[in-house]
């Protein structure tokens, strides 16, 4: 007889545990498209490490961001050094800038999001190098929408939040796609 109540809150634990550990793993994405945001602005410019590389672009992002990237990496906004065409952006997404200082005090929550996924939220300091006590303090906003696609999660947008006005990532790969 005990081997019964026994067997079912072993069923139980398990049940729960994965899915405690598929819930942690919606930040992974995220957590390496930061990572390397990151580490990109500690950095000096020939250690830049694209977050859209084949790679990274393949492991981190949905099938539809691909395709949404790669028909804007068709105009690019610069070329470089090597004659090979750049990125179609001209700037560091995640943090919408050309410059900044070290990413400081990064931090991350999760909510419920639209149409199934996640709300993936990131705050972070980018501008601590600066003097100005205003700048320097400023927080940013960036949300990612993650979604589950071929049993993992990935990333299928990202909104920039400036001003209390969010933009998407995806609708911009699409116009750049459009020429305009």
């Amino acid at each position: 007889m005990r081997s019964l109540p026994l067997a079912l809150a072993f069923s139980l634990v398990t049940s729960l545990a994965s899915t405690f550990a598929v819930a942690a793993d919606v930040i992974d994405p995220v957590k390496e498209v930061m990572k390397t945001t990151e580490d990109n602005w500690n950095t000096v410019d020939q250690d830049w490490k694209y977050i859209f590389d084949p790679d990274p672009l393949a492991k981190l992002f949905s099938k539809r961001f691909q395709s949404a990237y790669i028909e804007a990496a068709k105009h690019p906004a610069y070329d470089t050094d090597d004659g090979k065409p750049g990125d179609p952006f001209g700037y560091d997404v995640i943090t919408s800038s050309q410059d900044g200082c070290p990413l400081k005090e990064i931090t991350t929550t999760t909510a419920p999001g639209k149409n199934g996924a996640t709300d993936v939220k990131v705050t972070f300091k980018q501008w601590t190098c600066i003097d100005d006590t205003e700048i320097k303090d400023s927080v940013s906003e960036v949300h990612f929408d993650v979604i589950q696609e071929a049993g993992k999660p990935v990333i299928d947008d990202i909104h920039r939040v400036t001003d209390g006005e969010s933009d998407s990532l995806f609708e911009e790969m699409q116009s750049i796609a459009k020429g305009e």
